[in-house]
């Protein structure tokens, strides 16, 4: 059952943070998000509290989520973990079939073509059909999408306003194990924050692995914590880390 008290903050986590309406609030377009002074600040300090074990599991990519962060350079899970970096600097990239994207595409840019106010964002290994700037084409937009024919090997992920073509093999959950393996993160207790139906397959790898998860923001989750909106999220991290430095500066019995 997810709680809404405060989710702990194990003595040594390995720290996953979802981006867009976990530690940034969501806008219109995907290029017009902002991150806050605030997040400013907890990136300074993140590294050091989690002893290096801190990673951003996004639907970006990895460039896009270093181009919101500069100059803050951490390791980074893209594409729902189609691409990603280690805490070592180093890019591994799934190696699935992308053969059928094309027509996949191709009906897209159609279908947005002929509906102002969507978005089509092809990110290489998968394509994002944004329609935030018109709610009102929600169920159009979802018949379309399921309409389209896909292999086995691709999936459709529904997010907020949002549908994705993908591929089946990668998300968010097999992202965070992988890290899990990598030292820093090796040996830790997992955290996951994230907001939407897209990190529920890291909420289910981090609850199989003991750690704390949690959903931001309301809706069915598998998450055991839950945090009303990015401003707790925020909030949630600084006390965590002040409390951290706290008991470290504590003076023994």
């Amino acid at each position: 059952m997810t709680r809404a008290l405060q989710p702990p903050w194990p003595l040594e986590p390995a720290v996953f943070l979802d981006l867009d309406g976990t530690l940034i609030e969501i806008a219109p377009r995907p290029d017009a998000v902002r991150r806050s002074q605030r997040l400013d600040a907890l990136l300074e300090r993140l590294p050091e509290a989690t002893g290096d074990a801190l990673a951003i599991v996004s639907g970006r990519t990895v460039a896009d989520v270093d181009r919101l962060l500069s100059p803050h350079r951490l390791a980074v899970a893209g594409i729902h973990g189609l691409e990603r970096r280690s805490a070592a600097g180093e890019i591994s990239r799934s190696a699935v079939s992308l053969d059928w994207m094309r027509g996949a595409r191709n009906a897209m840019e159609r279908f947005v073509e002929s509906h102002s106010g969507l978005l089509l964002e092809n990110k290489g290994a998968s394509l994002a059909l944004h329609y935030r700037s018109r709610p009102d084409l929600e169920d159009t937009v979802q018949q379309f999408v399921a309409s389209l024919e896909l292999p086995v090997a691709a999936e459709r992920l529904q997010g907020r306003k949002v549908v994705e073509v993908k591929p089946r093999q990668v998300n968010k959950g097999t992202a965070i194990r992988a890290y899990m393996s990598e030292p820093p993160f090796a040996g830790r207790t997992p955290v996951f924050v994230g907001d939407d139906v897209t990190d529920e397959s890291g909420f289910a790898v981090v609850n199989e692995l003991g750690g704390v998860s949690v959903k931001v923001g309301a809706g069915s989750t598998e998450a055991n914590w839950t945090l009303p909106d990015v401003s707790r999220v925020l909030g949630w991290l600084a006390e965590a880390i002040a409390g951290q430095h706290s008991s470290k500066g504590a003076p023994s019995a």
